[in-house]
C-alpha cells in the first residue's frame, strides 16, 4: 500500500513539474516582444524645405523624396572614359627658335618666358588646327607636333594674340585627324569635376584630376598693352610642358587651355590657371579666317572699385567697374561714357573687376554696338555703344602713347611725349623725383601746371612707365597726386616720405585738368 503511494505521488509530482514547464513557455511566447529590425543604411536626402500637399516635409509635391548616391565604381569608369576620348586629340609640341638651336627647358608658368622648347595643343578641326598658347610658339623658327600614335607633322603658325597668349597652328594629314569639341566655359561652376590633359616634363599624354577651384582670375601675366585675363583656377596638377593642353569637363568637352600656375618652384603647387574655351573659340575663329584678331575696343581706362572709391562716389555697395578715364574721340567718348562712371553691366552680363569687363568686351568685333549699364551720380541708365576697331586714328594713337610710354625712363619728358592736352606741361625748371618702385615720375607743382589745374600743391605726374605698378594699376601721367591713403601731399617729397614706411596697397587719390578727382589703388 505503502509502495503504491509512494509512486503515486512521484507521477503526480512529475506531473506538476511537466505542467509548470509548459506553463512557463506559453507566458514567454505570449508576453516577449518582438525584436528590433536591424538599422538600414543611412541615405542623405536632397529635400526641399517646407510642407507638401501630402503632409511629408520637404518632398515635392509631384515627385516624393529622391536619394542621391555617389558610385566610386560609376564615377571611376567617367574619367577612365573621358581619358580615352581626349588624349587623341591633345598633341605634343616642340619648338626650335629662330636661330636653329633647341631652347633649353625652363620655368615658364609662374612669369611665362617667352619662349620653350616643348609644349602642348589641342586639335579643334579634323583638317588639322590646333590651338595653343602664344608663349609656346612665339618666335619659333620650326615647330613640330607630334600625335598620342608617334606620327610627327610639321607645323606652322596661322596666327598669334599675345593679348590672350592664344595662337594656331596647322598641320597637314592625309586623312581626318581626332577633335576635341568645344564645350561652353560659360556653364562652369565652382566645384565642377574637371582633366587636365597635356605634355608636363616630357611625360606624354599626362592626365590628371581636380576641381574648378575659382572663376575669373586675374594674374597680370600676360605681356600686352591690351592683356586679357579671365582664367578657370584649378587644382588638376599641371605642369611645365602643360601649356596650350586641354582642360576638360566631364563630358569630355574642351572648357580652356591650360596656360599658367601659381608656383614658387615653377612645379606643380595646386593653382593651375586655364583659358576659357569661349574667349578660345572667338579668338581662334578670326586667326584661323583672317591671321588676326580682329578686336573691337571701347576706348576706356577701367580699374576695380573698392570701399573707399564706393564711399568717395557715393555707391551704396561695392560694384561695377570705376571708369578712370575716357579717351577723345574713342567708342565710350562718342557713346557718353564719362571719367568717374560706375559700370555695372556690359551687354547684359554683371562685371564687377577690371577683366570681367574687358573679357565681355574682347568678344565682340569693330562695329558691334553694346549696352552699358552706367551708374552716374545715383541715377542709373544705360549707353549703347559701337566699337571701334584698332585701324582707326583714334586707336593708333592711343596704341603710339602706349608704346611711348613703355620706351620711358627716369628724367626729363621729350617734348614729343608731352600730354596733348597740354601745349607745353613741362616747362617748368622743376626736377624729376623718380619712385623706381612705381615707375614714375614726380614734379613739383609750379606755373604752367600750376595754373592749369588751379592747384598750389600736389606732386605732378610727369611720367609713367609701361609694365610698372603705377601702370598697372591705370594711373595716368598729367594728374596731380593730392593724397596718399589719408594723408595729404603737397610735394614729391611727400610721396617718398609715405612710401619709406607705408605698406601695400596704396590708395592714391589724384586730380585731373578739368578739376574731377579719382582713385588708384598700387599695390
Amino acid at each position: 500500500m505503502s509502495a503504491s503511494r509512494r509512486l503515486v505521488r512521484l507521477l503526480v509530482g512529475i506531473g506538476l513539474v511537466l505542467v509548470g514547464l509548459l506553463s512557463g513557455i506559453l507566458v514567454m511566447l505570449v508576453v516577449e516582444e518582438e525584436p528590433a529590425p536591424t538599422p538600414a543604411p543611412r541615405i542623405v536626402k536632397q529635400v526641399n524645405s517646407g510642407q507638401t500637399g501630402d503632409g511629408r516635409a520637404g518632398a515635392p509635391a509631384d515627385s516624393g523624396l529622391r536619394a542621391r548616391e555617389v558610385n566610386p565604381t560609376t564615377l571611376s569608369q567617367k574619367f577612365r572614359s573621358v581619358a580615352e576620348e581626349v588624349r587623341a586629340a591633345v598633341v605634343s609640341i616642340r619648338v626650335q627658335s629662330e636661330g636653329g638651336e633647341n631652347v633649353p627647358e625652363e620655368e615658364f608658368f609662374n612669369n611665362p618666358p617667352r619662349r620653350q622648347n616643348l609644349g602642348s595643343g589641342v586639335l579643334i578641326s579634323p583638317d588639322g588646327y590646333v590651338v595653343t598658347n602664344h608663349h609656346v610658339v612665339e618666335e619659333a623658327g620650326a615647330i613640330q607636333v607630334r600625335l598620342t600614335d608617334k606620327r610627327q607633322f610639321e607645323g606652322r603658325v596661322v596666327g598669334m594674340d599675345p593679348s590672350t597668349d592664344l595662337a594656331v597652328v596647322k598641320i597637314d594629314s592625309p586623312g581626318d585627324l581626332p577633335v576635341l569639341p568645344i564645350g561652353n566655359s560659360d556653364r562652369v561652376q565652382v566645384g565642377d569635376w574637371v582633366v587636365a590633359v597635356g605634355n608636363p616634363f616630357r611625360l606624354t599624354s599626362t592626365v590628371t584630376a581636380g576641381i574648378v577651384s575659382a572663376l575669373g582670375r586675374q594674374l597680370r601675366i600676360i605681356d600686352s598693352q591690351f592683356g586679357i585675363e579671365n582664367f578657370i583656377q584649378t587644382d588638376a596638377a599641371i605642369n611645365p610642358g602643360n601649356s596650350g593642353g586641354a582642360l576638360v569637363n566631364l563630358e569630355g568637352e574642351l572648357i580652356g587651355i591650360n596656360t599658367a600656375i601659381a608656383s614658387k618652384t615653377g612645379a606643380y603647387a595646386g593653382y593651375g590657371f586655364a583659358i576659357p574655351s569661349m574667349l578660345v573659340e572667338r579668338i581662334i575663329t578670326d586667326l584661323i579666317e583672317y591671321g588676326e584678331v580682329r578686336r573691337g575696343y571701347l576706348g576706356v581706362s577701367i580699374q576695380e572699385v573698392n570701399a573707399e572709391v564706393a564711399e568717395e562716389v557715393g555707391l551704396d555697395e561695392i560694384h561695377g567697374v570705376y571708369v578712370a578715364d575716357v579717351r577723345s574721340g574713342s567708342a565710350a567718348d562718342r557713346a557718353g561714357l564719362r571719367r568717374g562712371d560706375i559700370v555695372e553691366a556690359v551687354a547684359g552680363e554683371r562685371v564687377d573687376a577690371p577683366n570681367e569687363l574687358q573679357s565681355v568686351v574682347a568678344m565682340q568685333r569693330p562695329g558691334d554696338v553694346i549696352a552699358l549699364r552706367v551708374w552716374r551720380e545715383g541715377t542709373v541708365e544705360t549707353i549703347d555703344a559701337r566699337l571701334m576697331g584698332n585701324d582707326t586714328s583714334v586707336y593708333q594713337n592711343w596704341l603710339s602713347d602706349l608704346r611711348s610710354q613703355s620706351r620711358r625712363r627716369p628724367g626729363p619728358v621729350p617734348d614729343d611725349e608731352r600730354p596733348q592736352s597740354d601745349p607745353d606741361p613741362e616747362s617748368s625748371e622743376a626736377p624729376v623725383v623718380t619712385l623706381d618702385g612705381w615707375g614714375v615720375g614726380l614734379r613739383a607743382v609750379e606755373d604752367p601746371v600750376q595754373s592749369r589745374f588751379n592747384l598750389d600743391a600736389g606732386a605732378y605726374v610727369a611720367y609713367v612707365e609701361q609694365g610698372g605698378a603705377a601702370a598697372d594699376a591705370g594711373l595716368p601721367r598729367d594728374v596731380i597726386i593730392t593724397a596718399l591713403d589719408d594723408a595729404p601731399v603737397e610735394t614729391p617729397e611727400d610721396v617718398q616720405d609715405y612710401l619709406e614706411d607705408a605698406e601695400p596697397p596704396i590708395l592714391v587719390q589724384v586730380q585731373r585738368t578739368d578739376g574731377t578727382q579719382a582713385f588708384y589703388e598700387i599695390q
